[in-house]
Formats: structure tokens, sequence, C-alpha cells
């Protein structure tokens, strides 16, 4: 079966793409009684000015408000993962590789738990944050169809231009929200994203009976569920509150360790051997021997009693700012999972989302540490990096890593920026010069 979002005739926009251009340029720089903007539609002005009450950045990565784990624990939850496999099998029928799109379901709060499709589309969405576990709200990245969708209630398309995000304009959406069929209150939303065909009159009504025939299918199978067992108590939610905690070690020589939970929030610097610690020991969640934890952190792994004099500091530390995380011994394992700003960059670039991860990464893993496990640790992140933005990443994103302390002197990465720019690009003869003085100092 055929894609139905191969390009056709029809479905022009209300105004030509340079027109909105021109009036969100003026309208962002404060000028919003510009002529040109009152042609823009009512639905887009709207939302701008919105964008605007909001500080919504113009050119700003969305957040990301989901780690990996709390993003695998909502889509076990949420009320629509039972109808993924429906929403793919309406929205694109035919084969993903061929489809020119991604569709994307979000939770009631625009924050994306599933971006499947087309996968280059998938590569170049990504870089913009259109990852699973980005905030896609109105509040979080202004004018786009799903969080405005959210926000009025009912199907929306945004047509290039009409994004408040500069980063998004080069794309096109259509979006619809999805309630619960019995309360009415919104449940989720559903979004195609790709070029010109997505923006269609029948690209709305396919997204609105996709987001219709999800909710016939929601109360087909709770009136199946009451059938057969009409005494079923409902699950128990999740405990509220729980405590979770992050190390940032990315361009630091001391960590800085980061706990919430409760409604608290507090942050700790560490001192330079607890930090080498903590991320081996985060590294390692199913734990390590002593002789092993020796050899990691003081690259001896005759170094026990050392170690464990050590271990008895972390842990009085830890006891105030965080005892949950408290370390246990036989073997060495923290007291619960501890996250880093590298795991994080590590994440990002798993599902695709080079220009954010690019973004987070502010600087190599503990840079002055020479403990053996964060040393491997920093290359296996540094080679990480490199490989997913040489592999898959835009030029763009690749020039942006090409300007950091990690990609300024690497000539393969140059010349592949080189190779990707058109003939006429007047980058080009920037990359040529660099790249002969790194040849000349070889």
């Amino acid at each position: 079966m055929s894609s139905p979002w191969m390009p056709r005739r029809g479905g022009a926009p209300d105004a030509s793409r340079l027109l909105i251009e021109r009036a969100h340029e003026e309208f962002v720089s404060g000028n919003r009684s510009d002529p040109r903007v009152s042609d823009v539609r009512g639905i887009v002005r709207d939302s701008w000015r919105r964008s605007v009450e909001n500080l919504v950045g113009v050119e700003a990565l969305p957040p990301l408000a989901l780690d990996a784990d709390e993003l695998e624990r909502l889509r076990l939850e949420h009320p629509l993962a039972g109808v993924i496999d429906m929403i793919r099998g309406l929205l694109i029928p035919g084969e993903t590789a061929e489809s020119g799109v991604v569709i994307a379901v979000g939770d009631a709060a625009g924050r994306l738990l599933w971006v499947e499709g087309d996968r280059h589309v998938r590569t170049l969405t990504g870089d913009m944050g259109f990852v699973p576990g980005a905030s896609w709200s109105e509040d979080s990245v202004g004018t786009a169809a799903p969080g405005t969708a959210l926000r009025l209630d009912r199907s929306v398309q945004i047509r290039g231009a009409e994004h408040f995000n500069r980063l998004v304009q080069p794309w096109s959406c259509t979006a619809a929200p999805v309630h619960d069929p019995e309360t009415r209150r919104i449940l989720g939303v559903i979004d195609v994203t790709g070029g010109d065909p997505v923006v269609t009159p029948q690209a709305q009504l396919l997204v609105d009976a996709t987001a219709r025939a999800v909710e016939g299918e929601l109360l087909l199978a709770r009136i199946r569920s009451r059938a057969e067992q009409p005494a079923r108590r409902a699950p128990r939610r999740a405990a509220a509150g729980s405590v979770r905690a992050s190390l940032r070690v990315l361009g630091r020589d001391r960590g800085q360790l980061e706990v919430t939970g409760d409604g608290t929030e507090t942050v700790a610097e560490l001192g330079a051997r607890h930090t080498e610690l903590l991320l081996v020991l985060a590294t390692h969640p199913e734990g390590v021997s002593a002789e092993r934890l020796s050899e990691l952190v003081y690259g001896d792994p005759a170094a026990t009693v050392t170690l464990r004099a050590e271990i008895v500091r972390l842990r009085k530390a830890l006891e105030r700012h965080a005892p949950h995380l408290v370390p246990q011994s036989r073997p060495y394992r923290l007291g619960a999972a501890l996250e880093s700003d590298a795991h994080q960059v590590l994440s990002l670039l798993d599902r695709g989302a080079h220009r954010v991860a690019l973004a987070a990464y502010r600087g190599d893993v503990l840079p002055a540490s020479t403990a053996p496990g964060v040393e491997e640790f920093r290359d296996l992140v540094r080679t990480a990096l490199r490989e997913a933005l040489m592999a898959e990443a835009s030029v763009d994103v690749l020039l942006a890593y090409a300007d950091t302390e990690a990609g300024t002197d690497d000539a393969d990465l140059l010349r592949l920026c080189l190779s990707m720019l058109p003939a006429r690009s007047p980058k080009r003869a920037a990359l040529v010069a660099r790249i002969e003085r790194l040849d000349a100092d070889a």
C-alpha cells in the first residue's frame, strides 16, 4: 500500500512562505502592527502572541522533559500504549522507510512518548529536538501542531514558517488531540510531521479520523474488560514524590550532585575523588568487587585499604545530601539509580536527537581525572558522540560540532562537512583553510 503522504497538487497555504517569514520577523522583533502580520492566519497570530508572553525562545531547543527511565515508565502506563500499532497502521499503511513523514504520539502535557516513521526524516527532525521525551507543549516550543492542538483542544495544521521557533520552520505538521471516550478529558495528541503533503485538507481529515478511531477502540477495550472482569479493582498508582539524583560531570573537574524529590531540591559540590567513585559506580549498576573498584579508581587492584577509607568518607557525605545513594558493599554498588549528564547525552544520541545531544555536551567527562574507569567512560562518550554525528547528523550539526574543542582538529570531520556542503556554500572556504592547516601540521 502506498503512503498517503506522497506529494500531490493542491493544498496551497493561505499566504506565501516569504510573506509569513517576514511577518514572523516583524512580530518577534516587536513590530506587531506591521501589515504583513495581519495576513497571517488568526490561529497562528494568537499562538505567536502566547509564545511571546510565555517567553518561548525563537531558536531554543525543546526541553527534555523525561529521562530514559521516566519515558519507559510512561510508555508502559499511558492509556495510548495499547493502540500504537493501530495509529501506525492508519497513518503509515505502507513501508515506513518510504513514508516521507514521522508520526508522534504525546501525552496530555505535550511530552512526546513515541516518534516513528521515515528514518531520514527522523534524523533531520531529531536535530530540532523532535524526539521521545522532549516537551512539545506550546509553552515549551511555541506554535507547533502538537502543542497548539492540545492548547486549543482541536486539530491544528501549522505550515513551515508559521512555526514560532525558527528551527522548526523547515517542517509542516498536523496534529489532533485524543480524548478519554467517557470523561472527554485529553489523553494525548497524535501528530504527523513532514513536508507540504502533511498540511492538506485530506491530511487533517486522516489525522482527525485516526484520533476518533483510537477513542472508539479505547471504549471497546473498556467494555470488553468490564464484561470479563466486572469486579476488578483499578490498579494502584505509583507513589508520588520519589527522589531522583543526577551527577553533572561534563566539562567539570569536580562533580555536582543534584537531588530532587518530595518538593525539595539540593545541589552539592563534591570532591574530585568522591565524584570519580560515584561516576564509576553509576556506570556499573550491577556492582563491582573491591579489587575491581580499586583498579577503576586508583589504577591499582591492591589499593583496597585506601578505597575502603574513601568509601567511608563518601557514605558520610551522601548521608547528608542523598542518603538513598549510600553505597552498599559485596559487591560495591549504589543504593539507588544515579543519572549523569553524560548518560543523558548517550540517551539523546540513541534517540537520534543529535542537535540536542551536542548542546548538552558541555565538554569531556571530568577532563582532569586520571582514574582508569573515568578515562574509559570519557572516551566512550566522546567516541559515541563523534560516530553518531558523523553517521547520521545534518551538516549544520556537524559544523557546530567542528567548532567545539572535541571537533576543532578533526580533519576527517571537516572533510565530511566539506563533502556535504553545496558547491557554492560560503562556508567551504573556511573549511578548506582549516583542513590545509591541519595537513600542514601533520
